[in-house]
């Protein structure tokens, strides 16, 4: 049986490199999920993560308990797991999806200044999904440690 899980999360500070978390949790989500057929998207924004997945339900369920020990996420709230017949995301193991001007649209229709999944329901959650599979994925490019990164003015 294949199912749909969705989660929110908060993201933990103590790390200060976020592109590097980003970057750390799709590389080994993309790999795991490719060999156990698991596929789904991740979505953050305003120190809030947002994941679905969709795959074989043992698997899935198994993967959840793991990201609920991540020390990157905290305050998770898992979603109602519901049987699926197909997965939407199939073209990615691990779809990434950056902050999005249709996803801003949409939290401010339910009167949040910023992105909240924490507050979707069964009514708001599918319509959310739909603009995640509709939105482009998005490539983390690591940032390049040059004069301007490191706090160095090259004019001082």
């Amino acid at each position: 049986m294949k199912i749909q899980l969705c989660y929110a999360s908060t993201r933990n500070n103590e790390s200060e490199d976020l592109l590097q978390d980003l970057n750390d949790i799709l590389t080994v989500a993309r790999d795991f999920n490719s060999r156990n057929e698991i596929c789904g998207v991740l979505y953050y924004a305003d120190g809030s993560f947002f994941q679905c997945l969709q795959g074989s339900e043992h698997v899935v369920k198994q993967l959840f308990e793991s990201i609920c020990k991540d020390k990157r996420h905290h305050q998770i709230i898992g979603f109602d797991t519901t049987e699926i017949a197909e997965t939407n995301f199939k073209d990615w193991s691990m779809k990434y999806v950056q902050r999005n001007s249709e996803i801003n649209k949409f939290f401010k229709k339910m009167n949040f200044k910023i992105f909240s999944p924490a507050q979707l329901d069964e009514n708001s959650l599918p319509i959310f999904l739909n603009h995640l599979y509709d939105a482009d994925q998005t490539n983390i490019k690591p940032q390049r440690v040059g004069m301007n990164n490191r706090g160095v003015n090259k004019y001082l």
